[in-house]
Order: structure tokens, then C-alpha cells, then sequence
């Protein structure tokens, strides 16, 4: 009996944790809704945005900026890392981690110094395990990030770049694929790369005309640029880590489901076992107090 209700317990203490996963689960659900609503809603801006800067450098032709000028030598990188501030998401953070931390490793190996922007509690407390100094951290906004947030990380990285004393900066975040699935992306974010802007395209002539000339509105345009990719990469990192948490908490309740219908079957097995040892030794002791008699 002592084994029946040991796995009683156990069964009850399985229920419980598959009703903890399933209510995470049903929220995340509901939040993903509202973060690609997020996404979705930025996404024209950002799709303005660089439609007009492809047609501007493609009429600007000799017009310079610091944002567009590659430096001559890769001294210092600075990296943007993008995670959650809460766990229980599956591979989601560790995935972007690994990868900035790869990429680390490559570039001390050729002489290159990095730093890092750690944008959610992971990220602040990963490299902060191991040591690594960040020269900014935000954290408890992942699930909501806000564009005060970006134009604080935009306007470090731009005078950072401005002034020499980062040759490159690259962002790590988690684009949301779907509401299941989110794809590991690495972006450069400065020196800003026309030909990707553009995606190689013609610039369309007679699509925009620039007052009062090019140069004054790229010089415009190009912060704002760099505001909005940061800003793109919060809320699309913040859509992919309720969709990995919804994907984790439904395998978790799915495992849950089987371990109780496992151990329910087990226990029905040794209840039934319990019963006709019991009726066994009934039967056995009315027999045995018969011949008796």
C-alpha cells in the first residue's frame, strides 16, 4: 500500500505541474497575438523607410556620412544581444548566447576587441557570469520593449561609430518565423550597408524627390535608420520568446499527459495486484478455518 500511495502522490504532484504549464501556455498564446500585432504595425515604417533609403543613395552618389564610411581596420566590435528576461522558452535565448559568444571568440582569436549592449536579464546574466563587462544593460523589458529603449541603444552605438571608437556594430536577436518557430539573425547594424538596404535594386529615379538636397536628408535619415532596426529587433525578439514559450509549454503539457496516463496505467496494475493478493489470502484463510472446523 505504501507503493500505491507513493505513486498517488507522485501522480498528483504531475497534475499539478501540467496545469502550471498549460495556464503558461494559454498566456503566452494570448501574448503572442499582441506582440506580432506589434511587429506587423512597425513593419511598414521600417519597409518605407528602407525603400527610401535605397532610392537615396542611389541618387546621393558622392554624398558621404559617418554611419555609411567603413573603417580601415576592425579594431573593436561592438555587439547588440537581444534576449528574454524570463526562462522556461526552450532554446530561444541560449541559441543567440552561443552565437554572440562564437562570434567573440572568432574575433579575439584574429586581435579584435568586443563589447556588448545586453539587452534582458539572460544576457545580463550570462556574460555577467563569466565576466564580461557590458557597457550598457536593460533588463525587465524584453516582453514589452519601448522605442526609448532603442533610441538609447541607437544613439550609443551611432556616436560610438561616429567617433572611431567602434570599427563595426552587429545585433543578435530571434526573428519570429512564425508563432512557432523563430530563426537566429545576425545582423550588422553599423557601418549601414546600402547594397542590402537597397537589396540590390535600381534606385527608382522619379520615386522620391529629395529638398532641399540628398546629403541634408541622408544625414537625417540615417539615424532614424539605425533607431528603427534596433527597434525592430526588440519587438521581433520579444514576439519569437512568447511563441518559443508557447512551443515549450505545450511539449512540457504534452509530456506532462503522458507521464500521468503512464503512471495511472501502472497504478491501476499494482491496485488490481493489491486487491486479488488481498482476495488470495481471504479465500486462503476461510479455507484454512473450514478444514479446521
Amino acid at each position: 500500500m505504501a507503493n500505491l500511495r507513493d505513486m498517488k502522490k507522485r501522480i498528483t504532484s504531475v497534475k499539478s505541474t501540467k496545469q502550471i504549464t498549460r495556464t503558461m501556455e494559454m498566456v503566452a498564446t494570448a501574448k503572442i497575438r499582441k506582440a506580432s500585432e506589434r511587429v506587423v504595425a512597425a513593419t511598414p515604417y521600417s519597409e518605407a523607410m528602407l525603400e527610401m533609403l535605397g532610392n537615396l543613395a542611389g541618387k546621393a552618389g558622392e554624398a558621404s556620412h559617418p554611419l555609411l564610411e567603413a573603417h580601415p581596420e576592425k579594431k573593436n566590435v561592438l555587439f547588440v544581444v537581444v534576449t528574454s528576461d524570463r526562462g522556461l522558452a526552450g532554446a530561444f535565448n541560449t541559441q543567440v548566447l552561443r552565437a554572440a559568444e562564437k562570434q567573440a571568440h572568432a574575433y579575439a582569436a584574429q586581435g579584435i576587441e568586443t563589447s556588448y549592449i545586453l539587452c534582458g536579464k539572460k544576457a545580463i546574466g550570462y556574460f555577467g557570469y563569466r565576466g564580461v563587462s557590458a557597457e550598457m544593460k536593460f533588463a525587465g523589458l524584453s516582453a514589452d520593449p519601448t522605442f526609448e529603449e532603442a533610441s538609447r541603444i541607437a544613439s550609443y552605438v551611432r556616436d560610438k561609430y561616429a567617433t572611431g571608437q567602434v570599427d563595426e556594430v552587429l545585433v543578435y536577436y530571434n526573428h519570429m518565423r512564425n508563432a512557432a518557430d523563430q530563426d537566429l539573425r545576425c545582423e550588422q547594424l553599423l557601418p549601414v550597408d546600402v547594397s542590402n538596404v537597397s537589396n540590390g535594386a535600381p534606385a527608382a529615379e522619379a520615386t522620391f524627390d529629395f529638398e532641399p538636397d540628398e546629403a541634408t536628408v541622408l544625414g537625417k535619415l540615417l539615424p532614424a535608420y539605425v533607431e528603427t532596426m534596433v527597434y525592430h529587433a526588440l519587438i521581433d525578439s520579444a514576439a519569437g520568446e512568447q511563441g518559443a514559450r508557447r512551443k515549450a509549454m505545450k511539449s512540457a503539457t504534452d509530456n506532462a499527459t503522458e507521464i500521468i496516463n503512464t503512471l495511472q496505467r501502472q497504478y491501476n496494475r499494482a491496485r488490481q495486484g493489491a486487491i486479488t493478493t488481498e482476495i488470495t489470502e481471504i479465500v486462503a484463510g476461510a479455507a484454512a478455518q473450514k478444514k479446521e472446523e
